[in-house]
């Protein structure tokens, strides 16, 4: 072993000390390389999953049943934008510029969230997504509260703060479909039966199916295994089904005395892969419409360049 490699080995083993001391990782740390790109992937995808999460609510801001729902909405998706932009500030301390990772978005490279490429065909969905969706991203962003790496952990203490209000307008508009007439009723079990599965694949794949959980969970980026986080998730979303008087579409869904939690049945995980890889219902909508949008503001960004340069200008010829 050469005197490079030593340095390594001992960089790299105080690094994993101070993990396992719980002492948070900060931009100027040193850090694994590995453990910088695992951060770059996860914390990028999270921040396109926040943007590219606007557009299937965004389509019934004009259509809501009411203006108390549409500026609840409203403020909901201003949110969702404000989370990514937190999240594309905290990804920038890693050394990545937020061009790149709009780049690697709008190329494929990048991916988002599976869950955003499932239509909202009616006013359930958006109740089914906040209280399906944003449920189990509250699930998973809880633990991120305590991970390895500064950044990521303070903008998520304020994320997972805004998420849970989030989630109750979600169940507010299924409870009052669910206590309204027959045909929403429908429409609310209607929601729940095609958000469900999608939702459960939010948590990823398998813990023995998952490449990179293991070493995350090492360097404490990940506090919960995926199995784990969706255990979790589905032993407190099915009371609160029972609650609303509607019925998880899941035949093998029962309450194990033994296990202490509930067993559910498999997820269809060609179906998980096929979104992933690009093949959703909509995945090709929503990522032109992030191109496009991207693609018409640029005109606001070379006039706030072009400001910001000659406001320099003045201020060195004043000086």
């Amino acid at each position: 072993m050469d005197v490079i490699d030593q340095e390594h080995d001992e960089l790299e083993t105080a690094f994993q000390a101070k993990v396992e001391a719980e002492q948070r990782i900060e931009p100027k740390d040193w850090m694994p390389e590995k453990y910088r790109q695992t951060l770059i992937r996860q914390m990028s995808q999270h921040a396109h999953s926040e943007i590219v999460g606007m557009l299937p609510e965004g389509n019934w801001l004009t259509r809501a049943p009411s203006l108390k729902r549409k500026t609840i909405l409203m403020a909901k998706i201003q949110d969702e934008g404000g989370h990514g932009l937190y999240l594309y500030s905290a990804t920038e301390t890693l050394g990545i510029s937020r061009d790149e990772m709009f780049e690697q978005l709008h190329s494929g490279k990048a991916k988002y969230s599976s869950i955003f490429n499932y239509p909202t065909l009616n006013w359930a969905d958006i109740g089914a997504i906040g209280w399906l969706v944003d449920g189990a991203a509250i699930t998973n962003q809880i633990a991120l509260c305590r991970c390895s790496y500064g950044p990521y952990a303070r903008a998520m203490i304020r994320i997972c703060k805004e998420e849970s209000f989030h989630q109750r307008q979600g169940y507010d508009i299924m409870m009052t479909m669910a206590q309204g007439t027959k045909e929403q009723r429908e429409m609310a079990q209607d929601a729940l039966n095609r958000w469900w599965w999608p939702t459960l694949m939010m948590f990823g794949p398998n813990d023995a199916n998952s490449a990179n959980s293991a070493q995350s969970m090492k360097w404490r980026i990940k506090r919960q295994s995926n199995d784990d986080l969706r255990q979790k998730f589905v032993d407190a979303t099915v009371p609160q089904a029972e609650f609303l008087g509607l019925t998880i579409p899941d035949d093998k869904l029962a309450w194990n005395d033994v296990r202490g939690h509930y067993d559910f049945g498999e997820i269809d995980w060609e179906e998980f892969k096929a979104v992933v890889k690009g093949n959703g219902l909509c995945n090709r909508e929503r990522l032109q419409a992030r191109v496009d949008a991207h693609d018409g503001g640029k005109w606001v960004r070379d006039a706030a360049l072009a400001y910001a340069a000659k406001k320099a200008d003045r201020k060195a010829k004043a000086a």
